[in-house]
């Protein structure tokens, strides 16, 4: 084989090209283009190579930095990590706005891959602009920063290195089981460095993701263990989207008449009227699946990672012979809460499982009647909140009613932060897999836009994308509303303004506080506080200054004829709804834990830490 004379930024864009996956069967491209942002650090390099590029990648320019990596994240998460998009900054700043990012990509289990401009590695001219010096360290730069939120770090000093590390950055974007941000550091004159690249490394290449089957010993005590049990209930995680386990899940529950909660990242596993679906579960869980997870006598996992909200902080499970069953892809999420693990594809593993039980003549005693009578209560309840009127506005709740009857089942819907995904969790009614797109692992303020906007550019026509989001998420990030009109991708911004971080604030003063730096008021001169009237922002009017079309919405008449109208629109279109603060959902059988002050001047703050303390000797330890 011969040799390719290439910058090390050209021959990087041209080994992104060749990158495919396949599947079930089905072979895909791999890397679909790379979002950027140029500066010094990146623009004669990388910029130079994806200018004079002759290929498939196609070059999206980002608005924000974070921004551009939400989206890129989203899209993965929404094409179930089977396709990715790459994101090229300069150094300094621009490399260190990626950083939030990278850690939501990380903790969802997403694959992004991350190529942040660095400093000269040559050091001749330094220090440059933008470098951060460490008299301790020289090595050491902005890049350093990705390590920990990264799955797999790597820079590139010298141009022939690129070969190996980017052959370990698709062995980790690749893996079902350990994938997340990629970070690979590109030190500016690096970029641009010429070398004799052999041509096999810029061959077609395939990456096989293997459906992992479970070993045959640990099938089999998972098969006795859960015989020995009369009451389990199955908590669905994001790793039945992942796995398209969607399906193999209702026949295995059917099966044994076993009901199912679902976490943030499972929802919309199940359609929400089956009869077997009990809602959320966990902090933000409905009555139903909290009451039957308190009462189990076995909780079997499948694709989750019994986070703190899907446990209610190890609170929520009552029962003093109560066992889990973890079936997952990672053995690190396997043995969590001391699981029986059995690692494997979820589709796969519950498929054998179901075999294997059926064999056993397994069936559970869950009495049928009274899980009909549990979902029955609980879809009252959710009634009751989206027909919910309050003096003076708008409730949250009823906002959420009145767009998820609106929303057709192959919609998809966006959000990640505030109040809304403890509504969206507990009240919304998904009739279709992969319809409910929810970044709840790190919960990054921001992520709503840009993330629709990944959404988009994954399912295309079929279907429209809502962002979901609230006044306070939206001022931190929004400008890839930019980006959403220069590549004609439509979507739909429902923000929900309720003067602040009302999320926190409720959470606040549920501790005791009388309410202290969330909500959105002018300063006082009483007081010198935040305790003023609200501020008043008109949304509508900021996305009509990008380009996109805005509506305000006061009414449940002005919302329907404003939804109508967006769903017109060719452009993307924001309805700002002002709804009043305090008309979200609350807790029903369920615990989150804080960290309550011990010692106060407020009573109420020192009653609060008391009822925490209370929880927490209820709670499993580990």
């Amino acid at each position: 084989m011969g040799t390719i004379r290439l910058t090390m930024a050209q021959a990087l864009v041209k080994f992104l090209d060749n990158q495919y996956v396949l599947h079930d069967g089905v072979e895909r491209k791999f890397v679909k283009g790379v979002f950027g942002i140029f500066g010094h650090g990146n623009v004669t390099g990388m910029g130079e190579a994806l200018e004079n590029h002759i290929g498939e990648i196609t070059y999206l320019q980002g608005k924000n930095e974070q921004g551009m990596v939400h989206t890129a994240a989203a899209f993965a998460k929404q094409k179930n990590r089977l396709e990715i998009y790459g994101c090229t900054t300069s150094i300094g700043p621009g490399a260190l706005n990626m950083v939030a990012a990278a850690g939501t990509a990380t903790a969802n289990r997403i694959p992004v891959l991350l190529l942040p401009g660095d400093n000269f590695a040559s050091r001749q001219p330094d220090p440059v602009l933008q470098q951060i010096e460490n008299p301790m360290d020289y090595t050491i730069s902005a890049a350093d920063a990705f390590k920990p939120v990264s799955k797999y770090w790597d820079r590139v000093v010298r141009p022939e290195q690129l070969m190996t590390a980017m052959i370990h950055a698709m062995r980790v974007l690749t893996n079902p089981a350990d994938t997340g941000a990629v970070t690979i550091a590109l030190p500016q004159d690096v970029q641009a460095e010429a070398y004799d690249y052999p041509e096999e490394f810029f061959a077609k290449r395939v990456h096989y993701i293997e459906r992992q089957e479970p070993f045959k010993n640990a099938l089999q005590r998972a098969v006795e263990l859960i015989k020995t049990k009369k009451n389990p209930v199955i908590i669905a995680g994001g790793g039945v989207h992942y796995s398209n386990a969607q399906e193999q899940l209702q026949k295995f529950a059917h099966a044994f008449t076993i009901p199912v909660g679902e976490t943030q990242a499972g929802k919309s596993a199940l359609p929400w009227d089956d009869a077997l679906y009990m809602g959320s579960i966990g902090s933000t869980g409905s009555k139903a699946s909290n009451i039957l997870a308190r009462e189990a006598d076995l909780i079997i996992g499948v694709g989750t990672r019994f986070t703190d909200f899907t446990t209610s902080s190890k609170w929520a499970f009552g029962n003093p012979d109560v066992d889990f069953l973890s079936i997952n892809v990672s053995d690190y999420d396997a043995v969590k809460l001391d699981a029986t693990k059995l690692v494997g594809d979820a589709q796969v593993t519950l498929g054998q499982l179901q075999k294997a039980l059926e064999a056993e003549g397994y069936q559970s005693a869950h009495d049928s009647g009274r899980l009909k009578e549990l979902k029955a209560e609980w879809d009252a309840i959710v009634d009751d909140y989206y027909s919910q009127e309050v003096a003076g506005g708008l409730s949250q709740t009823r906002v959420i009613g009145e767009i998820n009857n609106f929303v057709q089942p192959e919609d998809v819907i966006v959000c990640a932060a505030g109040s809304m995904p403890g509504d969206l969790h507990r009240l919304w009614r998904s009739s279709k897999p992969k319809s409910y797109h929810m970044e709840y692992g790190f919960s990054c303020m921001g992520y709503e836009v840009a993330g629709a906007l990944g959404v988009k550019l994954a399912i295309g026509d079929e279907g429209e994308a809502y962002a979901f989001v609230g006044d306070g998420s939206y001022l931190m990030l929004h400008t890839e509303i930019v980006t959403s009109i220069q590549e004609n991708k439509k979507m739909t911004i429902l923000l929900l303004d309720n003067n602040g971080y009302q999320c926190i604030h409720n959470l606040q003063v549920g501790q005791g506080s009388e309410g202290f730096g969330n909500e959105f008021r002018y300063r006082s001169e009483q007081d010198n506080r935040l305790s003023g009237d609200y501020v008043q922002i008109d949304f509508a009017q900021n996305a009509r200054s990008l380009g996109a079309k805005g509506y305000t919405v006061r009414t449940i008449e002005e919302l329907h004829e404003a939804l109508a109208r967006a769903k017109e629109e060719t452009v993307t279109t924001l309805i700002d709804i002002k709804v009043l603060p305090g008309t979200c959902t609350v807790g029903t059988e369920s615990w989150w834990r804080l960290g309550v002050a011990e010692v106060s001047t407020s009573e109420k703050v020192s009653k609060a830490h008391e009822v925490m303390a209370v929880n927490v000797m209820q709670a499993r330890k580990y």
